[in-house]
């Protein structure tokens, strides 16, 4: 089986639903264990984890990491389609496309004896309990390596920066009145979106970095008002911040905090992710990459986050490193064909070479990360 027609069965399924996803990891697990991979599998919140192991058991343990659940969409949009080079659907790009060609890179690396790999596919990437999640579950609990490559989208590039994210729920307050005479009330909806502008010219908002020209800023949800003929005395909003890697987040939140009538009700942070350019197990990756798309693997850095992080706060150098693609989250996603069977020859091209190419260069076995300085998260405040 090649790469497109595992992704195209992955996509059957509508893993955004959990009797879906159950019946997927069974199709992985079944999959990987007629390959005479030795596979494993524990629960998380009533969802499947699966973990498979290929290679000697005293190598260097390199971490190939994906996740099989999706964002909801439309039946139709799991009905795989295929126009020129491009599979089309849900999970083509995030990240089936991705996580069929670990699989086979899994299956591959049953035949060589230096390096050991493990895959690690989780339920719950998507999911919005974020603190909650499998991948740092399965971390807590003693899962360690010498190197991670998670399978989001990067375009054939090494990921070795992503962006921090902070999450906020913000409570706005209005005065209530008569639908009929909003000029004698304080409508706490149109109060609330003018705070989101507000929050969208932020200094904050104008910095930049080396890898990232801004963070980025989403009015995710927004809720108010209980009565139609009432003018709405209460409101809040969800506003998701991706901030980069040198900002501090406590320094963001202090600057919401000092909008007037503005009050932040709950707060969720999770790091950047980064990892030198100069970790061998980067290098040994770049020249893998290079090798399978005859042009130099760039390291990039990622607007998105992941649980790349998962496995740096761990100790764990990690990347993020996945196929050719586009439209992940939309109508239109999709994935590049001749990238998926590139991807599957970098990621085989790695483990094979990883020994050599750390004996030629004397390099040991060891973890050298940049960790992003990160102040207080909450603005100063005790």
């Amino acid at each position: 089986m090649d790469a497109r027609a595992l992704a195209e069965r992955l996509m059957t399924y509508d893993t955004s639903k959990p009797d879906e996803l159950n019946a997927a990891a069974s199709f992985v697990k079944g999959w990987l264990e007629s390959r005479s991979v030795a596979v494993s599998h524990r629960g998380h919140n009533g969802l499947p984890v699966i973990m498979a192991e290929a290679g000697p058991a005293d190598g260097p343990l390199v971490i190939f990491h994906g996740h099989l659940d999706v964002v909801p969409a439309f039946p139709e949009q799991f009905v795989p389609r295929v126009e020129g080079d491009r599979l089309i659907g849900r999970g083509a790009y995030d990240m089936k496309g991705a996580l069929a060609a670990m699989m086979l890179a899994t299956s591959d690396a049953v035949s060589q004896d230096r390096v050991r790999v493990l895959f690690l596919c989780v339920p719950d990437e998507e999911s919005e309990d974020v603190e909650d999640r499998s991948t740092d579950r399965v971390i807590a609990d003693g899962l360690r390596g010498d190197f991670a490559i998670t399978g989001e989208p990067t375009d054939l590039h090494i990921g070795i920066q992503a962006k921090g994210v902070l999450a906020i729920r913000v409570q706005v307050s209005g005065r209530a009145a008569h639908g009929s005479t909003p000029w004698l009330g304080d409508n706490a909806i149109l109060k609330a979106h003018d705070a989101y502008r507000r929050i969208e010219t932020l200094p904050f908002g104008r910095e930049s970095s080396d890898m990232f020209d801004r963070p980025s800023i989403n009015l995710a949800r927004i809720e108010g008002g209980d009565a139609f003929n009432k003018v709405p005395d209460a409101c809040w909003m969800d506003v998701d911040i991706r901030y980069l890697p040198t900002q501090d987040p406590g320094e963001i939140l202090a600057q919401i905090r000092a909008i007037p009538d503005l009050e932040i009700v709950k707060c969720f942070t999770r790091a950047p992710a980064m990892v030198s350019r100069q970790n061998p197990f980067v290098l040994a990756l770049r020249d893998a990459v290079s090798g399978a798309i005859e042009d130099e693997a760039l390291s990039i850095g990622r607007d998105g986050a992941s649980d790349a992080i998962s496995f740096l706060e761990a100790g764990v150098p990690a990347v993020e490193f996945g196929p050719i693609g586009g439209g992940h989250h939309g109508p239109e996603e999709w994935v590049s064909v001749a990238s998926l069977e590139r991807y599957r020859v970098a990621l085989g091209d790695f483990i094979r070479g990883l020994p050599t190419w750390l004996e030629q260069r004397g390099e040991g076995l060891r973890a050298v990360t940049d960790p992003a300085p990160l102040g207080s998260i909450e603005g100063g405040l005790a």
